[in-house]
């Protein structure tokens, strides 16, 4: 049942990927984002972490052999699946991913791309695809989260459409 977490993750990673990506009607490929930072763009540089997950509606993706639904997707995630990543290059390179500290981790990958910040607008282009999200930062800066609407597959199979934020905390 380990697998139905891991679909879990590759889910909802999928649709983080997917979320409002357009891709070019022509035959060429969008280009990437060049050129210096904005001073607000500056606040993005470094490598965040995932720090939280939650949904409106509980939901059990745990094979724990109990019936204990949750708000707390992140609580209900192993170390590997916790250990998502953001890094944001102030040359405008970034790589999404999973940290390789944990050992027998599966489906570890890496993704990268360039990026860009408009006002609340994150603009990622990975294989001519490009992908807005909306991001709002904590007060501090130190964490920013986005939400969406997702389909999330329990342990016993059943489905729940939910709202679901994702946050993700700078390193230091």
């Amino acid at each position: 049942m380990k697998k139905n977490a891991f679909m879990c993750l590759a889910v909802l990673v999928t649709g983080i990927f997917v979320t409002s990506c357009n891709s070019d009607d022509g035959g060429d490929c969008l280009g990437d984002f060049t050129g210096a930072l904005t001073e607000n763009e500056q606040k993005l540089t470094g490598t965040w972490i995932l720090s939280s997950i939650v949904s409106i509606e509980e939901v059990d993706i745990t094979d724990d052999g109990e019936d204990n639904p949750s708000n707390n997707i992140y609580a209900q995630y192993s170390d590997c699946q916790k250990s998502t990543f953001y890094t944001f290059n102030s040359d405008r390179t970034y790589q999404i991913g999973q940290s390789q500290s944990f050992e027998g981790c599966e489906n570890v990958l890496t993704t990268e791309g360039t990026w860009q910040l408009s006002s609340q607008t994150l603009g990622m282009v990975r294989n001519c695809l490009l992908q807005n999200i909306v991001i709002n930062f904590s007060a501090d800066e130190t964490n920013f989260y986005f939400s969406d609407n997702y389909t999330v597959t329990e342990v016993d199979g059943n489905t729940v459409q939910t709202d679901i934020t994702f946050t993700y905390t700078l390193t230091p």
